[in-house]
């Protein structure tokens, strides 16, 4: 059985005072969630406030990027080991924004998987097409070379271990979201690459979320849907109620 989880990525939105007032909101709002994996990603000043915060509750803290090396001369970057130390949890890894903007790589992406993995917190591996790829036709061949690259020499151990988020780079804060069936069709996809790599009963385990305008609106249609596992949300998670208006509908699903 896969888990339904659902994780805010606030982005470069919220000073720490207002991190800590938003994150206190969610695990007030979320006490009563019982099934739905939920997990919050304020920007790297905020993890130790935010992370204070969660303490004792049902709410996951996770990072919203990683460097894959230990230490050393890497200016504005943050190691695995200081975000295990404050109790990171999950780790996003791969966004679009980090492809598009900071020269983020399959390499990279599966760099930053493994060091978070040899620390035993879980990567939310990234991956999208843009709309140019897909009205090329690119769509399959974006996703395979993505999912292959950030897999590159895991075990099945490993992966089970690990979380994919779909997100069509061009419903990305934009307001358009792929129909049910599109997102559907997508996950399938990447769910069958997962089998081809590790066979069907380690695919059927990783949950896959959405990753792209899903709002209180729309979660219930693309939740429902067969191979939808959660959603990694964005300005949704800006506002409490927004954020569990997406959480509450993923409990009482099995998938």
């Amino acid at each position: 059985m896969r888990k339904i989880v659902i994780a805010g990525n606030w982005k470069m939105n919220k000073t720490v005072a207002e991190s800590v007032k938003l994150a206190g909101e969610v695990v007030a709002a979320a006490k009563d969630i019982k099934q739905v994996v939920v997990a919050i990603a304020p920007t790297y000043l905020a993890l130790a406030k935010v992370a204070e915060v969660l303490q004792g509750s049902n709410v996951k803290l996770a990072a919203q990027d990683v460097h894959w090396e230990n230490q050393g001369a890497f200016t504005g970057k943050v190691s695995a080991d200081m975000l295990k130390e404050i109790g990171v949890d999950y780790v996003i890894i791969g966004h679009s924004e980090q492809r598009s903007y900071f020269g983020e790589t399959d390499e990279t992406v599966n760099k930053k998987v493994r060091k978070v993995l040899s620390l035993a917190m879980k990567p939310i591996i990234c991956i999208g097409e843009t709309l140019a790829e897909r009205k090329e036709g690119r769509l399959e061949s974006v996703l395979t070379r993505q999912v292959n690259g950030a897999y590159a020499g895991l075990s099945a151990d490993e992966a089970l271990s690990t979380v994919i988020a779909y997100e069509p780079v061009w419903a990305i804060g934009t307001g358009v979201t792929a129909s049910d069936d599109e997102a559907q069709e997508a996950h399938a996809f990447v769910r069958g690459l997962l089998a081809k790599l590790y066979g069907d009963s380690v695919a059927q385990s990783i949950s896959i979320q959405y990753g792209g305008s899903m709002k209180p609106e729309n979660a219930a249609g693309l939740l429902a849907q067969k191979d939808i596992d959660g959603g990694l949300i964005g300005g949704a998670a800006l506002k409490a109620d927004s954020f569990l208006g997406i959480v509450r509908p993923g409990e009482g699903l099995s998938k």
